[in-house]
């Protein structure tokens, strides 16, 4: 699943012109014609989107500390432990990310216009 957010979308060889540079030792060079931008989402969605993940990555500890407490087999005590070592982690980021857009507004608010 992840592998498949990683490859690019676009068919290389259709996307190759010649060039009238052929002083390189490649007879007829080759370049990149232009490559159209991938739609990307707006700032908001995808802030809401990591604020999403976070919740739910927030809420994992909890859950398996309740199952492991019930006696399931399958959580052991090891998951909790690094489950809520990368909720730690998270919200250290979160933090840190905020406040630097925090930052940020603050210096473009000072420009003078």
């Amino acid at each position: 699943m992840l592998q498949n957010r990683l490859v690019p979308n676009v068919d290389v060889f259709t996307k190759l012109e010649p060039t009238k540079y052929t002083d390189w030792g490649v007879n007829g060079g080759l370049r990149f014609k232009s490559i159209e931008q991938p739609e990307t989402p707006d700032f908001k969605a995808v802030f809401s989107g990591l604020v999403e993940n976070l919740n739910k990555d927030l809420e994992a500890p909890d859950t398996l500390m309740k199952q492991q407490l019930m006696g399931n087999e399958n959580v052991d005590i090891h998951d909790v432990v690094i489950a809520i070592n990368k909720s730690t982690t998270e919200i250290q980021l979160a933090t840190n990310v905020a406040t630097k857009i925090i930052q940020a507004y603050e210096k473009i608010m000072q420009i003078n216009i």
